[in-house]
């Protein structure tokens, strides 16, 4: 699919497509959480659109809360080195955690938030994705629900960002290489 936006390529996924595999989710995430009141914790800033989708078409009651990590530092390639810029408010011990992120692709943040979690003692903890660029992983981690699987380019939309922009987009979009990143 095509877009008329300057700064996408092409569209990776579309907003029905979007919608159809959130609620899909979300029904099979209600079902395996029937019985407990689970904590969703959002991976800001880029899982917001996603988390609100997914709570919305969720059936059981649950908590939500947040954690803001960066290694990206504004460009379009991960710096490999995690930083929390935001923390839990509310304490997970003895809780169901779904820890909910729009992307992984080498798998060191979430490596390092799942390391950082289990020392708080969930009673579970499990990791639901947007999208998994697999092909990227650096550090192998247990992804309980994926939206879909990506080939390895960057993406925008729907939460997702290039410098705190796109994130607006109603779909997944294949962002054109910046002019200063082309030649790199």
């Amino acid at each position: 699919m095509t877009t008329n936006h300057p700064a996408i390529d092409k569209i990776l996924i579309s907003k029905d497509t979007l919608q159809k595999r959130v609620q899909e989710l979300a029904k099979e995430i209600s079902q395996d959480y029937k019985n407990t009141c689970p904590v969703f914790i959002g991976v800001l800033k880029g899982s917001v659109m996603f988390l609100a989708d997914l709570m919305k078409n969720t059936a059981v009651d649950h908590s939500v809360d947040f954690l803001c990590p960066s290694s990206y530092a504004g460009g379009t390639k991960s710096t490999g080195i995690v930083r929390l810029l935001l923390d839990l408010r509310e304490s997970i011990e003895g809780k169901d955690v779904l820890l909910v992120e729009d992307i992984v692709d080498t798998g060191l943040t979430m490596n390092y938030l799942l390391e950082n979690l289990r020392t708080r003692r969930p009673r579970s903890l499990e990791i639901c994705t947007l999208l998994d660029k697999s092909s990227c992983r650096k550090v192998s981690v247990p992804i309980r629900y994926r939206g879909f699987e990506i080939p390895n380019e960057f993406v925008v939309g729907y939460g997702l960002d290039y410098r705190e922009l796109y994130r607006n987009l109603p779909y997944i979009g294949v962002m054109k290489p910046p002019k200063a990143e082309k030649n790199k």
